[in-house]
């Protein structure tokens, strides 16, 4: 399911807010403290570590993540071969460090994933390992899966393969600095290839059927102590392209699977047709025009997160991204194999530093691809992958959920009482009038809140603009309370 992140630039937090998120910690039995026996574990392994024979510190790597970001697990090298290209993908090769069975091991499997929090972020693996010995970071040599990947003209994978290195990233790069480089025209080979590669895959999602949602980001700025702003922020085309690299290591894993006979998919079913025809009804209700012959995945593309209308869409386009799931097998081909935003077979391996069950699908696309049997500590834990992740992945959004509620709170908690123009993005739920409850988008904040219809107001429909009060802002519950005083005319 698509979420809107939280960019807080600052990890300083203080008075309500900072109270709310110990308190969220606190009900989802969130610890920031890592057990020691795990910890140790972790130092023992980094202690005893044998890095591959293989040795590709050679290749200057490197790495596009959010600013200040620790935990890296990719890198890359893109370069030109022949007609089309070669793309070198180095994955942190976080079970060199676990050993199965081991406390470490269990305690994964306890969190699942990493959870991110405006204020800390929950890890899955210890500091030590997430943020040191297993990140890829700048100028550190380390062992990493590396995918290597041969692509013609067109972007197509004509052939891939996966081993063990040792690797060297040269450069910690970040989104907006790549896609500054690029809109300044700057020679860097490395930004001009990624953009290059990264258009072309997203042009074959499209003629695949594939579909992304452009979720804008919430943006939070503390201007001066305890008063907090919220800005969207669309993400910049270079975060798509870096995706597309992931997206496409993905591809190659599951097909790796398949064809090998054991592995673990990430599933989702088409969205229902009566689902995608509401959504063509909803786009033409708002104005814009979708071809019969246009998918719903290029119509997404076209979007425009900037206008209201658009936008109101965006969170429509929700219900269309439901069901997806990990789905594992070993030896029977399971019955859907396809996640159909991406409109192909695919599979999670890249991010084992954040996400439990990478680490799993890695090795066994490594013992695949290297002619091996798979490990039998990985293939007993596929049965039970499922099921923790999907465990995980509700904590996950709940909190994210949680937390955006929160700082939305903090941001408008001194503006009680006082009215808004806003957009309605859902809704209304009933007739309309007397208590009819919307979804809005206030039009000169970050805020998306229900509302209801004050005595003798409209709720009016999806894509219509309105006023809206603001009765109450309840930071540790993380609620806004709107009504619609005045639909416009």
């Amino acid at each position: 399911m698509p979420k809107t992140r939280i960019l807080w630039p600052s990890r300083d937090t203080g008075g309500d807010l900072a109270r709310s998120f110990d308190a969220l910690r606190a009900e989802y039995e969130l610890s920031l403290d890592y057990p020691e026996a795990a910890v140790a574990e972790a130092r023992e392994a980094m202690a005893a570590v044998q890095v591959p024979e293989r040795d590709e510190t050679a290749v200057p790597f490197f790495t596009i993540d959010p600013v200040g970001s620790m935990d890296l697990d990719q890198a890359m090298h893109l370069e030109e071969a022949g007609d089309g290209f070669r793309v070198r993908y180095a994955i942190a090769d976080v079970p060199l460090y676990v050993r199965p069975g081991g406390n470490l091991d269990a305690e994964t499997r306890r969190r699942g994933q990493t959870i991110y929090m405006p204020d800390v972020r929950i890890p899955l693996h210890p500091s030590q390992l997430s943020e040191g010995a297993a990140s890829l970071l700048p100028d550190q040599v380390c062992s990493a899966f590396v995918w290597d990947m041969t692509l013609d003209a067109r972007g197509e994978v004509t052939d891939a393969t996966l081993y063990r290195a040792q690797v060297r990233s040269v450069e910690r790069l970040d989104y907006r600095g790549v896609q500054g480089a690029v809109d300044s025209g700057s020679d860097d080979p490395r930004v001009a290839l990624l953009k290059r590669i990264g258009e072309l895959r997203a042009r074959l999602e499209l003629e695949r059927g594939g579909a992304s949602l452009p979720m804008p980001d919430q943006e939070v700025s503390e201007p001066e102590p305890g008063r907090y702003e919220v800005h969207f922020r669309p993400p910049v085309p270079s975060e798509d392209w870096n995706a597309q690299i992931s997206l496409m290591t993905g591809m190659v894993a599951a097909r790796m699977m398949l064809d090998g006979g054991v592995g673990i998919l990430r599933t989702m079913p088409k969205p229902d047709p009566r689902d995608v025809e509401r959504f063509r009804l909803q786009a033409k209700g708002l104005g814009l025009v979708w071809a019969k012959d246009e998918t719903y995945g290029a119509f997404l593309r076209r979007l425009d997160r900037d206008d209201p209308r658009h936008l109101a869409l965006i969170h429509e386009a929700v219900t269309l991204f439901r069901g997806a799931a990990y789905t594992p097998f070993d030896g029977t081909t399971p019955e859907i194999t396809e996640q159909a935003a991406v409109a192909a077979p695919y599979a999670h391996v890249t991010a084992p530093l954040r996400r439990l069950v990478d680490r799993f699908g890695l090795v066994i696309c490594e013992a695949l691809a290297n002619g091996r049997e798979v490990p039998a500590w990985a293939r007993e834990a596929l049965p039970d992958l499922p099921e923790i992740m999907r465990s995980s992945d509700q904590v996950a959004g709940k909190i994210d959920r949680a937390c955006v509620d929160r700082v939305e709170a903090a941001a408008l908690s001194s503006s009680v009482g006082e009215t808004f123009g806003a957009l309605v993005v859902e809704g209304p739920d009933k007739e309309g009038k007397g208590g009819g409850r919307v979804t809005v988008q206030l039009v000169d904040h970050a805020v998306v809140a229900p509302a209801r219809a004050a005595e003798g107001a409209i709720a009016p429909p999806a894509g219509e603009t309105c006023t809206v009060r603001l009765t109450d802002a309840d930071i540790m519950g993380g609620k806004l309370t709107f009504e619609v005083v005045e639909a416009a005319s």
